[in-house]
């Protein structure tokens, strides 16, 4: 375990600094979170650190390191290998879902806005042309979530943490949802996870 607090610069209404918050809690890590980003605005410090104008980044010892998936991998790997596999198949299997995620946060987005940000439902024709390519895209998870019980494999891991984070925007907006009972399972098994509730499952703004 890291000897001091890890700390991780990010407001908690971000998909990506919920992904963090959520890894830190799962791998008991003692972390600080500082809100940055969005209405909070950017210091002239965190850019020193982060020029992306994006959130999070983290600062482990001497270490900073910024882009959410790429800091999940490093956690793991520094931190808490049983969160990664040792099969190159199986990490690389699971590394796949990880970066697939930027493409369903891609279909997903309007829904999100219209949704959360613009007082809009289901009935918009935007938002549910939004949702259906994010059901859409579920199908595949789904279809994936058949064969195997998690993401990283046959036990939870890094990998389900990106798509676990966008699985509760998914099941929260709403718009029509075919009905994907692995995908619903799967979602079941990780509101029962460690820091889940409190990191992911806030009001969505």
């Amino acid at each position: 375990m890291t000897a001091s607090p890890i700390v991780l610069w990010g407001r908690l209404n971000s998909h990506n600094v919920k992904k963090v918050a959520w890894a830190l809690v799962e791998m008991d890590l003692p972390f600080v979170r500082h809100d940055i980003g969005g209405p909070f605005g950017y210091t002239a410090e965190y850019l020193a650190m982060n020029p992306n104008r994006l959130v999070p980044t983290i600062e482990d010892g001497g270490l900073v390191l910024w882009e959410s998936n790429a800091i999940l991998r490093y956690l793991a790997d520094a931190h808490a290998p049983a969160f990664r596999s040792d099969d190159p198949a199986v990490r690389a299997a699971g590394d796949k879902w990880m970066d697939w995620q930027f493409q369903f946060a891609d279909a997903q987005r309007e829904a999100f806005l219209g949704c959360v940000r613009q007082g809009k439902d289901g009935g918009d024709p935007g938002v549910a042309a939004s949702a259906a390519k994010a059901a859409a895209m579920m199908t595949l998870l789904d279809v994936e979530l058949a064969r195997r019980p998690w993401l990283s494999g046959d036990r939870f891991g890094i990998a389900d943490v990106p798509m676990g984070v966008y699985a509760h925007t998914y099941f929260s907006l709403p718009v029509e949802r075919p009905a994907l009972p692995h995908l619903a399972a799967w979602y079941a098994k990780l509101k029962a996870r460690p820091g889940y509730s409190g990191q992911v499952m806030i009001p969505l703004t």
